[in-house]
Formats: structure tokens, C-alpha cells, sequence
């Protein structure tokens, strides 16, 4: 009775460690893309959280510590033109980051088994 569990067992082990290497490409490619791609997103927001970029943008035109004469207006518009060139930059190293990782998680399977072919032949 022993022995017939334990060989069962090895069985059913083998076979769902094959089901799970067949099952991986699908996952990879469904639910862990989504997964990963979410997670880029929410990195995304976190970042225009923190560079508050649409602040910026929206009161472009409103001027700063209430100096409403046409100087301080002018030397507020320009100051948060120059940190709104700046912010943008920084969100845009962000985005191409995350774009980059994006196509690495697409690539990586493609490239292993590239790899492993590669040294097989």
C-alpha cells in the first residue's frame, strides 16, 4: 500500500511539474504581461505623483506668492516653463524606461530558448 501511494505521488508530481513547464509560455504572456504591465503603470502614476507635472501645468498662468504685476507674472510664467521642461524630461526617462522593460519581458522567453538552441546546436 506504501509503495503504490508513493510511486502515485511521484506521478502526480511529474505531472504537474510538466503541466506547469507547458502552462509557463501561456501565463508569461497573459496573465503575468498583465500583471507586469500594470505594475509599469502604477509606477508611472507614482512618478507624475511625485513630479507633479499636471500641477505645474495647470496653473502655468497663475502667478506665484501673488505678485500680480506684469514682472512677477512674467517671471512666473517662465519659472514654471523651465520646471515643466524639466519635469517632462524626467517623466519621459521614466516612460522610455518602462516602455524598455515592457518589450524585456516580451523578449526574454524568445531570447532563452534562442540561447538554449543556440548551444544544443
Amino acid at each position: 500500500m506504501l509503495k503504490s501511494n508513493f510511486i502515485l505521488s511521484g506521478f502526480q508530481i511529474l505531472g504537474r511539474f510538466a503541466g506547469n513547464i507547458l502552462f509557463f509560455p501561456l501565463w508569461w504572456y497573459s496573465v503575468g504581461f498583465v500583471r507586469f504591465t500594470s505594475r509599469v503603470l502604477g509606477f508611472w502614476r507614482g512618478e507624475q505623483r511625485v513630479l507633479g507635472l499636471s500641477v505645474w501645468i495647470k496653473n502655468i498662468f497663475i502667478p506665484m506668492y501673488g505678485q500680480t504685476d506684469i514682472v512677477g507674472r512674467l517671471i512666473s510664467f517662465f519659472m514654471r516653463l523651465v520646471q515643466i521642461i524639466f519635469r517632462s524630461l524626467a517623466m519621459l526617462f521614466w516612460v522610455v524606461l518602462g516602455v524598455a522593460l515592457i518589450l524585456f519581458w516580451l523578449a526574454l522567453p524568445l531570447f532563452i530558448i534562442f540561447a538554449i538552441a543556440f548551444q544544443l546546436s
